[in-house]
């Protein structure tokens, strides 16, 4: 069983106490959780609870447990979509449902308290409040959470395809609770199989679409070094966001007729467009991931020949099944970790040579290089090349050295 010492180098068998099963420390394969997470898994737990219960007094339990079923059915298809789009760079899981379950909970309750308080000001009527007070409401409550992302998991937001990506799973969050609702009511008026069809069949795609393009904008801020365009590209992003949300709704009180074409004219295409940026920003941060793990080799980080196993998706997935059938379920754990960091690295050196470091970038790229120095000894790889070792690094450092760090000055980028 050969692996990749923390020399970035071949360094023999590493002893198993059962053969092919590696052993690797839990310490490494164990994701520390930080009080923000805990915080949040319980504060949504507790809001989920509250829906469910309030939910439950309005039309029961077999009737909630029915029209739950339901609306899930739309959903797993754009869940799919949204982690395929975000094969390069995955969001840890915890994120991921941490925008579902904003959506889920912390948009549909913002929303529903504000739109209760708006709909019953003077001079209201059914139009305004479809057209003009939903859309910027339930669109800033789902926003909102690209937003605190953004001040408090900046790392999180590489560019426009994380906005994408999490923008959309905080839509379908909502959606999901919304579709129930709307199913509970349309099961009492003996309309759910057509508002079914609508929601469901049709539009399941509506509110996650609505979102991606306020994520449109946030991605843009986050990478951009315009101070200009930082600030009027989630503006605008939100905009976009509310008005396809009014057309939506108003296409609803247009008949039939201006329903299929706001659906064919505006949410289609629309969709098509974001579909297309999401896929050609997919494309360029494999691109770029590509390039800055090149970069990163020259510091003697990474192996080049391990490129391919962190940039490339297909052989990125065959290298953590061969890592399985040599050494075992950790094996496979210890090369996904890897694979993960390195890609952390890659990310941050991007940003780094485009001038949008962060400000504790040192700090990061330290913990990330310990990490993986501590993770290579497990690194089992497929058909590792024959190579004479190099002179003897010490932990993560190489012998070429970043251009802004000089003997008795600490590393800079």
């Amino acid at each position: 069983m050969t692996v990749t010492g923390p020399e970035g180098f071949p360094t023999g068998i590493v002893p198993v106490s059962t053969p092919g099963q590696l052993e690797v420390p839990r310490a490494l394969l164990r994701q520390a959780r930080s009080p923000l997470s805990w915080v949040s898994m319980v504060v949504l737990g507790a809001g989920a609870l509250v829906i469910g219960i309030l939910l439950i007094l309005n039309g029961g339990p077999a009737k909630l447990l029915f029209t739950t079923v339901l609306a899930a059915l739309s959903f797993p298809l754009l869940i799919l979509v949204c982690f395929w789009l975000d094969r390069y760079e995955p969001e840890p899981a915890r994120y991921r449902l941490a925008a579902l379950g904003w959506g889920g909970v912390v948009a549909v309750s913002l929303s529903l308290v504000a739109e209760q308080v708006l709909f019953a000001l003077p001079g209201t009527s059914t139009v305004i409040d479809t057209t003009i007070t939903a859309p910027v409401v339930e669109e800033f409550g789902k926003g909102l959470f690209l937003v605190v992302i953004v001040i408090l998991r900046r790392s999180q937001v590489h560019g426009v395809l994380d906005g994408i990506v999490y923008a959309a799973l905080v839509g379908i969050g909502f959606a999901f609770v919304e579709d129930v609702v709307y199913y509970l009511s349309a099961s009492d008026e003996g309309e759910l199989p057509a508002t079914f069809f609508l929601r469901g069949v049709m539009g399941p795609f509506a509110h996650p679409l609505f979102t991606a393009a306020t994520g449109v904008g946030i991605g843009i801020a986050a990478t951009t070094r315009r101070p200009g365009l930082r600030l009027t590209a989630p503006i605008l992003g939100y905009l976009i966001a509310v008005l396809t949300h009014a057309v939506w709704n108003g296409s609803a009180l247009w008949g039939g007729r201006g329903f299929l074409i706001a659906y064919g004219v505006v949410m289609l295409p629309l969709l098509g467009i974001v579909l297309g940026l999401a896929i050609w920003a997919r494309y360029r941060e494999g691109r770029m991931l590509s390039t800055a793990l090149t970069q990163v080799a020259e510091f003697g980080w990474i192996r080049p020949d391990e490129i391919r196993w962190v940039a490339r998706l297909s052989d990125r997935v065959s290298a953590r099944s061969y890592a399985k059938r040599v050494g075992g379920r950790q094996a496979a754990r210890a090369l996904g970790a890897y694979q993960q960091t390195m890609i952390e690295i890659a990310f941050l050196h991007a940003r780094a040579v485009d001038g949008t470091p962060p400000k504790n970038i040192n700090q990061r790229m330290d913990i990330l290089l310990r990490r993986a120095a501590q993770l290579r000894p497990y690194v089992i790889l497929p058909q590792p090349p024959l190579r004479r070792p190099g002179p003897p690094m010490s932990g993560w450092h190489s012998a070429p050295r970043p251009p802004a760090e000089q003997p008795g000055r600490p590393r800079t980028w």
